[in-house]
């Protein structure tokens, strides 16, 4: 289960805009891919109420590429990707992701 913050830059002490919330799965007998089900809910300025859903995730590559599936609010019928990179790590298994977004919508 997710439940993260999403800043707007990636530093824990940033502007909070919202939430990255959804599940993880291992989804690969090859590889180290994760089925990530997750809904970015933004809840600042002209994207307050809105979300975009993204897809999966192969956690050990050093920029990942994941599709933007779906969205709500200003995001509706939404698609795109996500670059995401791992900016700082720590030994507890926790992270700071930078996401990089291109979303095409309605």
């Amino acid at each position: 289960m997710v439940d993260d913050l999403l800043t707007e830059k990636p530093k824990p002490t940033s502007k909070l805009v919202g939430r990255a919330q959804g599940i993880y799965a291992f989804a690969s007998q090859i590889d180290f891919g994760l089925l990530m089900v997750m809904n970015c809910s933004f809840s600042e300025g002209i994207y307050n109420g809105s979300a975009i859903s993204i897809g999966r995730n192969a956690v050990l590559d050093t920029v990942r590429e994941m599709p933007i599936v779906g969205g709500s609010g200003i995001f509706r019928f939404a698609r795109g990707y996500a670059l995401a990179k791992t900016v700082w790590p720590n030994k507890n298994g926790d992270a700071i992701v930078e996401y990089n977004v291109t979303v095409v919508h309605l």
